[in-house]
């Protein structure tokens, strides 16, 4: 290994996708030797996919990174043996590029915890190798990790577990949250990777005061260079620094010194933290349009379409939305994330069999009611000899293209089209 340090590179989601092939193209070439690459599958051992996603990771890079990747398995500690856990961790002694991202962050500390492996990823970096903890395993290396499955979906109260803080062996004393600018949630706020601004702020008040948050947005990737002293934005979106009341938001293409990260001084872009920060409106289909602002952007003319029954802009949308869907399966986009927009054109169908469930299943069907009341009203006018009046009620017919004829067994009526 090289006596130089290397980088850490936390990915808020997109690790596997067409977004981040160039960021991992780069990490490797920055090895001072030959790239030994590695997957570490311990957060989602608890899967029953977990080898598929493991497969992925391996395909992934074989044809879009032209990487060979191998697997560490070390999917749980009480089921791995003792020599599946010693070629677990010889594997990673040999690499100099270790990937870990999906899976449940609570989980993969829980089997880390007690293990040489924490040991060995930091000594891997001390040693000028390259870290990559993307979505999940971003929330396991700072000072407590956020347990996202139990208080989103399982509604256990707010808290931190302990994380397994690697970054604290290099002077960062951070919480690392991926999925910062999250939008799945469509109609209610999944920012803060799923817990919406006002659990997070719970949440953000019951760290100690010395710990900073480091949100990342999706698609997003920064890269913590040991050896310079400074890290870099990637991707598509910015990261977030809060402290005290304060925030410091860097964009893509940005680089700062790793001092801001330790809590040194920054500059004037610092500023007062905004509740609410103001969304950025994007064309549907233009550059820089992500994959879940175009879900959301086609979900919302669809519905929109059917209030103004507007059979046109329903259909599209529907048609639209499966392309999307095809599309972001095309471009690699998160296995988890093309499943929910099943999710969602599978309900806008759904919805779409409701309306028309209940909507007339014909005009003559919607008319008849008023215009059976009309005729009658017109049948009592010509009784009492009210001519004037009956053929005004007819007259008004013909306009909204209603023809009246009056036969022996008494009036009938059908549309002009």
């Amino acid at each position: 290994m090289s006596s130089k340090k290397g980088i850490i590179a936390l990915m808020g989601s997109g690790e596997l996708t067409a977004t981040m092939v160039e960021v991992h193209k780069e990490l490797l070439g920055n090895l001072a030797q030959p790239p030994q690459a590695i997957f570490l599958d311990t957060p989602a051992g608890f899967q029953l996919n977990v080898d598929q996603l493991s497969e992925r990771a391996a395909e992934y890079f074989r044809k879009h990174v032209q990487q060979h990747m191998l697997l560490a398995s070390f999917k749980s500690k009480e089921r791995c043996t003792e020599f599946e856990a010693e070629q677990a961790f010889h594997k990673l002694r040999q690499a100099n590029f270790i990937l870990i991202g999906p899976g449940s962050p609570t989980y993969a500390v829980r089997q880390w915890q007690g293990t040489s492996i924490p040991e060995i990823i930091t000594r891997q970096v001390e040693e000028g190798g390259c870290l990559v903890a993307a979505s999940a395993a971003a929330l396991t290396v700072g000072r407590f990790t956020l347990p996202v499955y139990e208080i989103y979906k399982v509604g256990q109260d707010l808290h931190w577990v302990d994380g397994i803080n690697i970054l604290e062996h290099f002077g960062l004393n951070l919480v690392v949250i991926p999925h910062w600018n999250n939008a799945e949630g469509g109609t209610h706020d999944t920012r803060f990777c799923f817990m919406g601004e006002s659990r997070f702020s719970k949440l953000e008040s019951m760290l100690p005061e010395d710990v900073s948050v480091f949100g990342l947005d999706e698609h997003t990737a920064c890269l913590i260079d040991l050896e310079n002293e400074e890290a870099v934005i990637k991707g598509l979106g910015g990261v977030t620094l809060r402290r005290r009341g304060e925030e410091l938001v860097f964009e893509k293409g940005e680089r700062f010194s790793l001092e801001v990260l330790r809590g040194g001084a920054v500059d004037e872009r610092i500023r007062e933290r905004v509740s609410q920060p103001e969304a950025v409106k994007l064309a549907p289909g233009s550059e820089g349009e992500s994959f879940w602002d175009r879900i959301h952007g086609l979900e919302e003319s669809f519905r929109t379409g059917l209030e103004k029954h507007d059979p046109k802009e329903t259909t599209n949308a529907l048609l639209e939305l499966d392309r999307a869907i095809w599309k972001g399966k095309e471009d690699l986009e998160n296995e988890e994330f093309i499943s929910q927009a099943r999710e969602v054109l599978r309900d806008l169908i759904v919805l779409f069999g409701m309306k028309l469930e209940t909507s007339p299943k014909d005009k003559v069907e919607c008319l008849a009611p008023v215009i059976g009341e009309l005729l009658s009203l017109r049948q009592r006018f010509r009784e009492n000899k009210q001519w004037e009046e009956a053929d005004a009620v007819r007259e008004s017919l013909e306009r909204a293209e209603v023809m009246v004829e009056d036969t022996e067994e008494g009036p009938r009526w059908r549309l002009k089209s």
